[in-house]
């Protein structure tokens, strides 16, 4: 225990010996290292001091660079402003220059406007005062004035649209007329019907005078038999050897023809052969009616048609119209509507069935109460037609206004079939009674003359007086006498109309 004491002295002392050491080590390594640092720090300091220097030098240097720069810059900037002062100042001159002549102007304008002023109440003054004589002078009120002057006025402008629209209408005509004779000359010429017109024939000539007598039978019975069977008038008169039939219904009056024809052929004449030769007649009659009927139809190209219209379309051979033979008629008329329907490319079929069966209604026009173009179309109607053939049918006469192309076309080749020369005949009354139909009309408008119907009514020649109507006031009222004509009457083909207007001035040399 005594010998480790010592030993642990000794340890102590030596580790305090040697950290005093190392202590006195360090500290004098540390002064050096505090010595080489100030040294460090001083040569930094020293190189520092001579950087700084020339950095401030450097400084100096571009600010006096840029300071002579800037008083460049500000030299150049004030020599500018200098001059844009200047140039403003030289426009407010200008500007103080125009605003005086500006000035100047507007009192010269104001005392203009005042002189005007002046001027335009001086010129109310003095037109007023001019009206005031002027209406002293005509014994003329200002509306009175301006009512005249828009009559007047009125009157000019008819005057100039007068003729303007009678030149457009010469130059639509011209065209028009052209083109529709070029067509309608083709479908004539394609249709060259030889047939001109027929005449029913209601009397029967008789091989003597004796048969007269046999026909009429004892006590009449012959004569009474033959007109219950047939239906059918004879007229037994003093013309020599013929007697006259009479009755409304064409298909019995030539039933009755027929019969009568051959009874007097046979010589048998007697109530029972006069029933059983009538009724053989009206067989035969029927079956030439449908013969009749579909012969027309395949002439025309019609095809699909019902039985029932084929044997009123033959019903047709029998019956006239103005001496034409309507059967005959309608064909020629489905031809000429065929045609121009091919060169108008409308259609075809539409038009010559149309045109083919317009004139249906007359063969039952007897029995049916109405217009014979409104029965055909319900007759066409009712068997099978479509719309367009009846409304074609119904539109031929205007009985309904024409809504297609092919409804115009059948109006139109009624009207050449029925109005080219010699295709009809009228008896003298009818004739008369439209001439004065056609005179009465052109009378009935005011400053018309006289009127004249011309030309077997082809033509109405209307006088007028000079004083009333002028050169074109005459222009309308052709225009409004051939729509009055058109309206108001029925007729073939078309009906010219022509006024004329004479102006005579007389005086003596004394």
């Amino acid at each position: 225990m005594d010998s480790i004491l010592p030993a642990i002295l000794a340890l102590v002392i030596g580790l305090a010996a040697g950290a005093g050491g190392i202590f006195l080590w360090y500290s004098r390594l540390s002064k050096e290292r505090l010595v080489q640092s100030e040294a460090t720090a001083q040569l930094q300091l020293e190189q520092a001091k001579t950087e700084h220097q020339q950095l401030l030098l450097t400084a100096r240097e571009e600010a006096q660079r840029l300071r002579e720069e800037g008083e460049n810059e500000l030299r150049a900037g004030r020599a500018v402003l200098q001059k844009q002062e200047e140039r403003l100042a030289r426009k407010e001159e200008t500007l103080e220059r125009k605003l005086d002549t500006v000035d100047k102007r507007d009192r010269q304008l104001n005392q203009r406007e005042r002189s005007i002023e002046q001027v335009n109440q001086e010129a109310d003054r003095l037109r007023q005062a001019q009206q005031a004589e002027l209406e002293r002078i005509a014994s003329l009120t200002n509306d009175q004035a301006r009512e005249l002057i828009l009559t007047r006025v009125e009157q000019e402008s008819r005057a100039e649209a007068a003729r303007r629209i009678h030149e457009i209408e010469a130059a639509v005509k011209l065209d028009a007329d052209r083109m529709a004779r070029k067509i309608v000359g083709l479908a004539i010429q394609r249709c060259a019907s030889d047939y001109v017109a027929e005449i029913t024939v209601s009397t029967v000539q008789l091989p003597s005078e004796e048969l007269k007598g046999r026909i009429i039978g004892r006590e009449g019975r012959n004569i009474r038999a033959f007109e219950q069977i047939t239906g059918v008038d004879i007229i037994v008169d003093d013309t020599p050897e013929a007697v006259t039939l009479s009755c409304h219904d064409p298909v019995r009056r030539e039933v009755a023809r027929l019969t009568l024809t051959r009874l007097l052929k046979d010589g048998r004449i007697h109530p029972a052969r006069i029933e059983e030769v009538a009724e053989k007649t009206r067989q035969d009659i029927e079956q030439i009616i449908r013969e009749e009927g579909e012969r027309v139809a395949y002439e025309a190209n019609v095809q699909g048609l019902h039985p029932d219209l084929i044997k009123i379309l033959g019903r047709l051979k029998y019956r006239t119209s103005y001496g034409q033979n309507v059967l005959q008629h309608s064909l020629e008329c489905a031809f000429l509507a065929g045609a121009m329907a091919a060169e108008l490319g409308a259609n075809v079929h539409v038009a010559k069935t149309a045109a083919l069966l317009h004139d249906l209604g007359k063969a039952v026009d007897h029995d049916v109460q109405g217009p014979h173009a409104l029965i055909g179309a319900d007759i066409a109607r009712r068997l099978g037609r479509n719309a367009a053939v009846v409304h074609a049918i119904a539109a031929h006469h205007n009985d309904e206004e024409p809504q297609t192309v092919e409804a115009f076309l059948v109006q139109a080749a009624d009207a050449i079939s029925g109005g080219r020369p010699g295709a009809r005949r009228e008896t003298l009354d009818l004739y008369i009674k439209r001439l004065e139909a056609l005179e009465h009309v052109a009378t009935s408008f005011p400053g018309v003359q006289r009127a004249f119907a011309i030309q077997a009514g082809r033509e109405v020649r209307v006088m007028v007086q000079p004083d009333t109507i002028d050169d074109l006031e005459s222009i309308h009222l052709a225009r409004d006498v051939a729509k009055k004509i058109e309206n108001s009457l029925q007729y073939p083909g078309q009906i010219k109309v022509t006024v004329i207007r004479e102006t005579r001035a007389v005086d003596y040399a004394r």
